[in-house]
């Protein structure tokens, strides 16, 4: 008889091993976070050392002993590893333990699948969630792993687990052309914004360092924010008007983690792209963390690997709020340039750093000049009004006008060169 899978319950046992092969170990108390935010209840949580992992158990007897024994005391259905399981493994405990076994990347998917609101963010999810079952289908097939002969046995020569496999490879197949078109429909969002000359800037970060609540406070959306590690799974983009600068966008993102799977990168690459696409990133940090530091690399590697670590990238340290005595401020770099800002999303602290940064960062593409206007001009004229660069306008004695102008160096530059005028014949204000 073959092995079936108990039903999952959220009585939940955890178990962290610390490896001394290890170079980079997983966190025990992000861990926990995790848990709570899948909706588990933990009840006992198991620490241990060893030299490497057990082949076939992942854990020594010993202590396999020891979380079958709080299983059974707890009637817990959901046993937690923080470390990636081989699917071997988790078959031999779920043998051994009677209840739902579940690695790190498992329990990462489970929260993306409750999180996940839009059509895409499904999409995504379930991609990931197929690619990391596809390993596992022969939990419950061992029976049917090979074909027998005999009366009643004989067949097309596929077995149960051959058809499922075949079914697994054809979804993945449907859902990736799926998100292929996603892909092509975001960038042509992006290309329209381009066309627009108007710039995107992403939110990035650590997850739960206050991303949602930051966008918000900026933007007066209503994005579901929590206490919670991934809370945002699908990206949000609203428009957002900096002064003197004019409308740019700026885009939610999902929260990073350390030793974030691949699989999971390659599937939400689609989302990702938000980021990687952006002119200006802004480093979500929370600054009352003390792994703030770790985190803060594990995001930069993060980027590195979707290849958006050669964008500007702004820090913000949040949740200020939570620090004695620290009070907002912009720190800049040895150029003047803004480098940081400190501020309290969930009590506005701050946020006028933030505009003030962002303005500065856009605004060295910003040109103030006077453009003389002849009277046969009247289109050039029209133009620079439409794109509300016209600050005051000086008429002469032979009908034409003098202009100032005040824009973006790369609008002003397109409607100049729509009529063939040159900006040499245009002076700067401040060169008077």
């Amino acid at each position: 008889m073959f092995f079936e899978r108990p039903k999952s319950g959220e009585l939940a046992v955890l178990v962290h091993m610390d490896f001394s092969h290890e170079l980079e170990r997983e966190d025990p108390r992000e861990f926990e976070e995790l848990v709570l935010s899948a909706g588990g209840d933990p009840v006992e949580y198991f620490t241990g050392q060893r030299v490497a992992p057990n082949p076939k158990y992942f854990v020594g007897s010993g202590k396999l002993a020891e979380i079958k024994a709080a299983v059974d005391q707890h009637q817990a259905g959901l046993v937690l590893f923080n470390h990636s399981l081989s699917p071997s493994q988790e078959r031999n405990l779920e043998k051994e333990l009677n209840c739902r076994v579940l690695d790190r990347t498992g329990l990462i998917l489970d929260i993306f699948a409750q999180r996940a609101r839009t059509h895409e963010g499904k999409l995504q999810v379930e991609l990931a969630q197929l690619q990391h079952m596809s390993t596992r289908l022969v939990r419950g097939w061992t029976h049917l792993e090979r074909q027998k002969g005999g009366i009643g046995l004989r067949g097309p020569g596929e077995t149960q687990l051959e058809t499922d496999r075949r079914l697994l490879r054809v979804r993945i197949k449907s859902i990736t052309r799926r998100l292929e078109k996603v892909q092509k429909q975001r960038q042509q969002g992006r290309r329209a914004r381009q066309r627009a000359d108007i710039s995107t800037i992403s939110l990035v970060g650590y997850t739960n360092a206050g991303k949602s609540t930051l966008f918000n406070s900026v933007t007066d959306a209503e994005v579901y924010a929590a206490d919670q590690l991934f809370a945002t799974l699908d990206p949000t983009l609203r428009r957002l008007q900096l002064p003197d600068v004019g409308p740019v966008v700026l885009a939610d993102t999902v929260g990073f983690i350390r030793h974030l799977p691949h699989k999971l990168v390659d599937a939400f690459k689609a989302t990702l792209e938000e980021a990687s696409e952006a002119d200006l990133l802004l480093h979500v940090i929370d600054a009352s963390d003390s792994q703030r530091l770790d985190n803060i690399e594990q995001v930069e590697s993060v980027l590195n690997e979707i290849g958006a670590d050669h964008i500007p990238c702004l820090q913000i340290y949040n949740k200020i709020d939570l620090l004695s005595s620290v009070e907002p401020r912009l720190d800049r770099n040895e150029s003047g340039r803004p480098q940081a800002v400190w501020l309290s999303a969930q009590e506005g602290q701050g946020l006028e750093f933030l505009t003030n940064a962002l303005s500065e960062w856009f605004a060295d593409e910003i040109l103030q000049v006077v453009l003389p206007v002849q009277i046969e001009q009247g289109r050039l004229r029209a133009k620079l009004y439409k794109l509300g660069a016209v600050q005051a306008e000086a008429y002469q004695a032979d009908g034409g006008s003098e202009l100032t102008l005040r824009a973006q160096k790369k609008d002003l530059l397109r409607v100049l060169n729509q009529e063939n005028i040159d900006l040499t014949l245009a002076k700067r204000c401040d060169a008077e």
